[in-house]
């Protein structure tokens, strides 16, 4: 993969969350994730990449755009994977609250997990602790190895956990370790990614969220040197089926970074929707100017790059303001 489609993506991701963000505390969360995905796919058409969706917003015959299998991008080259979450965080825009992004992946053809949409156990450190975990230990001693890779009491670690009521003994044995919870109401992917900046202060995130959401975060992870374990946690007979048609054989088994995304590149872009540890929001400034916060990385050359964008709304031909009446 070029290097330069690192910007192009972060074009794609920005022009997401510029359209969700008018839906930001609003209380209609379909309506923003149409907003944010109409907005990726057209600007989808400009980027140089044969793309195909591996994971976007449901099969085809449920969504009408960035569907399963949906060819995306205006070249025959390069032959890429394609992982979109238009929204990450529709409940959380909707009630104006923090972590909404706009995120995307890619890695060449092949490389990124085709994970059904159901339910995986996970767990993501960052790159100190990489290499030093398993997804079958005891939190309390994920806790100890942790805090030793990061120099810090087990006191002083932080673990972020999504809240809901499955989580309730994992929330109680982390507290029971003397180690800190941070729930959070959603945003898989962003929480994964908190665990590989030290200014966020999360060390762990630990528990089970959306399989599509794990490939995504895998993909973030890779590109900064952390590492995800996860395991598929498939709820009846269909979605065993489903595994299996999708060659995912052993249900059992433990998927590392390898299994979630293959090869030695990727590339990872977000911008921030609503305001969270790693981005801003979109900053309307008043007549037809916004703002934008991004992050994009490269696995290959362990790059980040923040990216603060000023935005004159018309002379955005794929951006119109929306109704929001």
């Amino acid at each position: 993969m070029e290097r330069e489609l690192t910007l192009e993506l972060v074009r794609v991701t920005e022009a997401a969350a510029l359209a969700s963000a008018h839906w930001m505390g609003r209380g209609r969360k379909m309506a923003a994730d149409d907003a944010a995905t109409n907005a990726m796919r057209e600007m989808f058409d400009s980027i140089q990449v044969n793309g195909t969706v591996v994971i976007g917003e449901g099969e085809m015959d449920e969504a009408p755009m960035l569907y399963i299998g949906e060819k995306v991008g205006c070249a025959s080259t390069p032959e890429v994977d394609v992982a979109v979450d238009p929204l990450e965080g529709t409940n959380i825009l909707a009630k104006g609250l923090p972590n909404a992004m706009s995120v995307i992946a890619i890695a060449e053809r092949g490389n990124l997990l085709h994970a059904p949409d159901m339910y995986m156990d996970k767990l993501a450190v960052g790159p100190r602790a990489a290499g030093k975990i398993c997804l079958d230990d005891p939190i309390e001693k994920t806790l100890e190895i942790v805090a030793k890779a990061n120099n810090k009491r087990i006191v002083d670690c932080t673990v972020m956990i999504l809240d809901r009521e499955r989580h309730q003994k994992l929330i109680e044995a982390v507290r029971g370790a003397g180690a800190r919870v941070r729930l959070i109401g959603d945003g898989d992917v962003a929480s994964a990614l908190a665990t590989a900046f030290d200014d966020t202060g999360i060390d762990i995130c630990a528990g089970i969220g959306g399989a599509p959401e794990g490939v995504i975060a895998a993909a973030a992870l890779k590109c900064l040197g952390g590492e995800m374990q996860a395991r598929l946690e498939p709820e009846d007979d269909e979605e065993c089926e489903r595994c299996l048609s999708m060659g995912i054989t052993d249900l059992n088994k433990i998927l590392t970074m390898d299994d979630l995304v293959k090869g030695d590149d990727a590339i990872f872009a977000a911008t921030g929707v609503t305001d969270g540890e790693l981005l801003k929001g979109v900053r309307f400034r008043g007549g037809h100017l916004a703002e934008t916060y991004s992050l994009v990385m490269r696995a290959k050359s362990r790059t980040m790059r923040f990216i603060n964008s000023v935005h004159d709304l018309l002379y955005k031909p794929h951006y119109s303001y929306i109704e929001t009446k």
